[in-house]
């Protein structure tokens, strides 16, 4: 190989130097100074190409010794010699002759680890061009591809291709697989051009079984490196192009790797790869899928892969059929409209891998991945048009999903696709690829994604209560075109019928409003063709000076009533308006706090979909609220902000709400923020009350009670233990628990670095930290540890082991005479009925109408116990079913955040099969007789629909079988 020695007298010194520092043991990092300090005082560039060839040619074969592969390895340190030229001389002269020198072949593959995967550093370096020059030379990558070297970008994936493509077909050889390719021999040096001859001591039969036992664990390390360039995040897109731009040299690659997956024996000792994943990552579905190789990644693979029809069917699909392929999207986001299941993860994380495996499967471009999430998103929306009854989430959410969840999601892919794209230009630049990605092309794919939704008006049209948002929205791209600027202002007071054009929008206008507003499209998006029905000369009117909203809020208007309630009314337009309402509820006086928190559950919450995700944050940071620095009381601080926390709560409350939190990920921290609020009011004496500006009085049992009913929405309370788990399996984390939200909220404090590189992580971390930055536990709040305990006691069993005399014991006949004073009649109450859980008895109260002063927790201690006595009583005829009912219901009204115990306790007995069916007679319970026939009929009408013959029922039956 030639070298060039201009200066021979140098080089002849270097290997003068190298030859006496190998005699006498000098420190390979001593010897790698001298040769640095050397070659620059000579003038010689380092690292040095001609040094790496002088190198390996002195290594190979007659100096192979351990000291010289260690001065070789400090070379690469120290940056003397280029790593890439190392790799690919050494790959010339001793893969070749890995069977008669096992030791070299190891020491190979240990550098192969360490500097094949280091690629930007390197290809950052200096004189890159020039060593990816000698690399092709070495190699003669053009005579083996016939592509002509224009650019380094070139060489790098034609070295990297070749790199393991050598590795797959010595693996195969060495296993006696390479006779069945289809080639039967292969291209790469993998044999040496001589006849091997071992060395003296080649009748050393220990020697010979270690030389034995080192080609075998040599042979396993070469298919684990093979799976680590599969793997790799650079490598594995630098192979991804080798495929789409070396077509007919790929079969044949891919051919001998499942060849080797199939059939080889090493890779059964392998404790980092095993055959089934080798044979994953050579699948044209694999190629595609993010190189990370996460476990969910996987996981999320094979289960859509079940949809075994989507995958086969992939390439007979035309037209509206197409949207076939994305019929797991359509599940998944039909299950996040599930009211009775709040999700711990964040919808856009879950969509984001959904998207990614679908596409990868599918085989599409992101111009078809973008459309199917609009088309199957706006399924979504318009299944909404035919509600079923029940509290589910309505409306408001499917437009959470569309324009909120969806838009972050297809953020987060083009910010994922162009930070990728920007790494691989950086790597590897070139324009000979047709299949290399620009910056812009994600985005290019999105605009042509929305330009063809245009065509779906079938799924455009929009649901009645945003048609005025969808009219405002053409209007606005109409004025912009007109070149007429106007601000928010003008939208505030306008009304769509006097402008002097049909401005009429669809859901595509909202779509593209909430793509501006991320900054995923600009305004030349309204200069789409037909994306406007024409252009104005003029306003029709001009806008009031004092309109109260929030442009005038933003000019300084105070917070008076009118003004909230036009900003409840209608949405923010911007993060700053949002910004500000936030300032004023963290800053403001008692009243501007109480003001601004009803803003923010307003319209900002429910419709402001171009800043959802910033309400949200801002909500709960809310729920948290700092310790004021000059606090010095000894109870919580949060005492002093009850009005505003319970209109928070409140605010947020309701079904759509909730889910809108679970949609944007924030379920775990809104626990988080809860439980504290939970153990401060529910520990107060209920002696002090707030008066809020619209004239209501709250306590802080009406706190309490809003705060521990929304907690209770966010996971399963009432489901017994037999759903966490069978037998003597432990509760999983998949289950909502209390202590899994903690968990998972901590979980959000993480500030790894793939966390920021993930914005809806990021996003999660920010609002995690600015509450706690330190991870929260159930220890911290003992109240409700001590409740939720005895909660799950009351599910699992019947209570048992009420001590007469005991404060418990005192509440419980407190309570049971508050309730049921109506009955206790004479000198025995009802609780001198008792089952075995509850020992209480005595004369009931005489005044009745005195509600105990307790704090909230002692009261929910009690209620099982309570309840307990009850059904006994009614078990043994002293408390008829409806005096039970009356009776528990005075004791919600008392304090509303009993009926979750309530709840689990009539749950709890149900499951247990001791009561007998209530005899609906027309007295205790009114009897459906007389309205069984309408809702005959009306069960009739809905299973018509499906298909499902119903017989006639006959008159007094309830029951029905269903024949098919």
């Amino acid at each position: 190989m030639e070298v060039s020695l201009q200066d021979s007298w140098l080089w002849d010194d270097v290997v003068e130097q190298t030859k006496v520092a190998k005699e006498k043991g000098i420190d390979p990092l001593l010897w790698a100074l001298q040769v640095s300090s050397s070659l620059s005082s000579s003038g010689v560039a380092l690292p040095s190409t001609d040094l790496a060839h002088i190198l390996v040619d002195y290594i190979c074969w007659d100096n192979n010794v351990p000291i010289l592969w260690k001065f070789l390895d400090k070379a690469l340190m120290m940056k003397i010699v280029p790593p890439l030229l190392v790799l690919a001389l050494l790959s010339q002269r001793v893969v070749p002759c890995r069977r008669s020198h096992p030791a070299a072949y190891r020491l190979y593959l240990e550098l192969l680890k360490r500097h094949a995967f280091t690629l930007k550093c390197q290809i950052n370096g200096p004189d890159y061009q020039k060593v990816m020059k000698s690399i092709d030379d070495s190699l003669h990558l053009f005579e083996i591809f016939g592509l002509q070297a224009t650019e380094p970008g070139i060489v790098v994936v034609e070295f990297i291709f070749s790199i393991v493509w050598q590795l797959l077909d010595a693996s195969l050889d060495d296993e006696g697989l390479l006779e069945l390719t289809e080639e039967r021999v292969s291209r790469w040096a993998i044999k040496p051009q001589e006849m091997e001859i071992d060395g003296h001591d080649i009748y050393d039969e220990k020697k010979i079984e270690y030389h034995e036992r080192l080609r075998n664990f040599n042979t396993t390390m070469a298919i684990e490196i093979i799976g680590q360039f599969l793997q790799n995040k650079v490598t594995s897109r630098i192979l991804y192009l080798a495929r789409r731009n070396m077509s007919t040299h790929w079969v044949g690659f891919i051919q001998s790797l499942r060849l080797l997956g199939a059939n080889s024996e090493a890779l059964k000792n392998s404790k980092a790869l095993t055959s089934e994943v080798l044979l994953e990552l050579t699948s044209d579905s694999r190629i595609v899928l993010s190189r990370e190789c996460k476990t969910s990644s996987l996981q999320k693979f094979h289960a859509v892969m079940a949809f075994g029809s989507l995958v086969s069917s992939a390439g007979l699909c035309h037209g509206s059929s197409r949207s076939d392929l994305w019929l797991p999207l359509d599940i998944v986001l039909e299950d996040a409209m599930d009211g009775y299941l709040v999700n711990t993860t964040s919808a856009i994380e879950i969509i984001n891998g959904l998207i990614k495996t679908l596409q990868a499967i599918n085989g599409t471009n992101w111009h078809d991945t973008f459309l199917g999430l609009w088309i199957a998103s706006l399924r979504l929306v318009q299944r909404e048009r035919d509600p079923i009854e029940g509290p589910v989430p309505r409306l408001d959410t499917r437009l959470c999903m569309l324009l909120s969840i969806i838009t972050l999601v297809v953020a987060d892919l083009i910010e994922e696709e162009e930070g990728a794209s920007a790494d691989e230009t950086e790597y590897y630049s070139t324009d000979h690829w047709n299949e290399k990605k620009f910056p812009r092309k994600c985005r290019d794919d999105l605009v042509s994604s929305l330009q063809v939704l245009g065509d779906y008006q079938g799924l455009l049209a929009p649901p009645q209560s945003v048609v005025s948002a969808a009219n405002q929205a053409a209007a606005r791209a109409m004025l912009f075109v007109s070149g007429i600027n106007v601000g928010s202002a003008y939208f505030e007071c306008i009304n769509m019928k006097d402008m002097p054009i049909n401005c009429s929008g669809n859901m595509r206008h909202l779509i593209v409003e909430a793509c501006i507003a991320r900054n995923l499209l600009d305004t030349s998006a309204y200069f789409w063709p037909g994306y406007v029905n024409g252009r104005i000369n003029q306003l029709p009117y001009s806008v009031p000076a004092q309109t109260p909203g929030w442009s005038s809020f933003m000019k300084g208007g105070p917070l008076t009533s009118v003004m909230v309630n036009a900003l409840v009314s209608s949405p923010a337009s911007s993060l700053a308006e949002l910004e500000k309402i936030f300032e004023i509820a963290v800053n403001g006086s008692d009243d501007e706090k109480i003001s601004a928190a009803v803003i923010l559950c307003g319209a900002s919450l429910l419709r402001g979909w171009n800043i959802q995700e910033y309400t949200v944050q801002f909500i709960t940071r809310l729920m948290s609220p700092p310790v004021p620095a000059d606090f010095a009381g000894s109870d919580s601080h949060l005492i002093d902000y009850a009005p505003m926390l319970n209109v928070l709560i409140v605010g947020i409350a309701s079904v759509d709400c909730v889910q809108i939190f679970s949609l944007h990920g924030m379920v775990p921290q809104l626990a988080c923020s809860l439980m504290p609020i939970c153990e401060v009011f529910g520990s107060c004496v209920p002696n002090v009350s707030w008066t809020l500006p619209t004239g209501e009085e709250i306590s802080p049992h009406a706190v309490f009670s809003n705060a521990f009913a929304l907690l209770l929405k966010l996971w399963r309370f009432n489901h017994p233990p037999i759903e966490h788990g069978v037998g003597d399996v432990p509760t999983v984390g998949s289950q909502l628990t209390p202590e899994y939200l903690l968990l998972v909220r901590n979980s959000h404090l993480l500030s790894s670095e793939n966390i920021h590189k993930d914005r809806n992580k990021r996003r999660l971390s920010e609002v995690a930290s600015s509450s706690s930055p330190q991870p929260v536990f159930l220890d911290s709040f003992p109240k409700l540890k001590v409740w939720y305990r005895q909660h799950q006691r009351c599910i699992a069993a019947t209570l048992s082991g009420l001590v007469h005399g005991t404060t418990v014991h005192q509440t419980v006949d407190l309570l049971l005479n508050m309730v049921f004073r109506k009955i206790n009649r004479g000198s025995q109450s009802i609780t001198s009925v008792t089952s075995g859980s509850s020992s209480s008895s005595g004369p009931g109260t005489e005044d009745n109408s005195l509600k105990p002063k307790l704090p909230a927790w002692d009261i929910l201690e009690a209620v099982s116990y309570v309840v307990d006595a009850a059904l006994t009583a009614c078990a043994h005829g002293r408390l008829s079913p409806r005096e039970l009912a009356t009776g528990l219901k005075d004791l919600a009204d008392f304090l509303p955040a009993c009926l979750a115990t309530i709840v689990s306790c009539f749950s709890a007995e149900v499951s247990r099969g001791v009561w007998k069916p209530v005899v609906m007679n027309g007295m205790d319970w009114p009897s459906p007789a007389a309205n069984w026939s309408n809702v005959e009929e009306h069960i009739k009408k809905i299973l018509a629909a499906t298909g499902v013959d119903v017989p006639r029922l006959a008159a007094g039956c309830y029951c029905c079988q269903l024949k098919f």
